[in-house]
């Protein structure tokens, strides 16, 4: 079955199927990273899946700590340097007196992994309202890590898919 064939599956209201994984699997391979993140952050955004904090802060705690880390960073990127006070307190709660140094200069994969889900959820939530275009930032991180997008389950692959046969 070809790449469109399989896509084609998720065209109009994407619905999740048995080999949703599989299929998300074998598109990430196959498709143009720019691609996958556009994907990845209609995603984000869809009405279908859980809001963006909640998707975010679900990948948060099944990454590594590097990666971990890099997502914090493209957090508090997004949110720019006259957030410091709203991140650094969402932050100090798992990273203490670090806190701030951690925003300035970039948040370590220790640091990173001292820091709960629930927090990134509202970090993520808060970046989102303050500036939307995080989603793509957080879009274009996760295409280097479809593995990880895989744990999100069925109906966001689904939908991911499905942007995907549209682009």
């Amino acid at each position: 079955m070809s790449l469109t064939d399989i896509l084609s599956q998720y065209a109009g209201t994407p619905r999740p199927q048995p080999d949703t994984p599989a299929h998300f699997e074998e598109a990430a391979r196959s498709t143009p990273p720019a691609d996958l993140s556009s994907a990845l952050s209609s995603m984000f955004r869809s009405d279908a899946t859980p809001p963006f904090g909640q998707l975010v802060g679900s990948l948060f705690e099944k990454s590594d700590p590097q990666q971990r880390a890099g997502l914090l960073n493209h957090l508090i990127g997004a949110l720019g340097p006259g957030a410091a006070g709203t991140v650094g307190g969402i932050l100090s709660r798992a990273l203490g007196s670090t806190a701030n140094t951690a925003v300035a200069s970039g948040v370590t994969a220790q640091q990173a992994s001292q820091v709960s889900p629930s927090d990134v959820t509202a970090l993520a939530a808060h970046a989102e309202q303050q500036n939307p275009s995080v989603v793509d930032r957080v879009g274009s991180f996760y295409a280097q890590h479809p593995t990880l997008v895989k744990t999100l389950g069925g109906a966001a692959l689904a939908v991911a898919l499905g942007r995907l046969y549209r682009h």
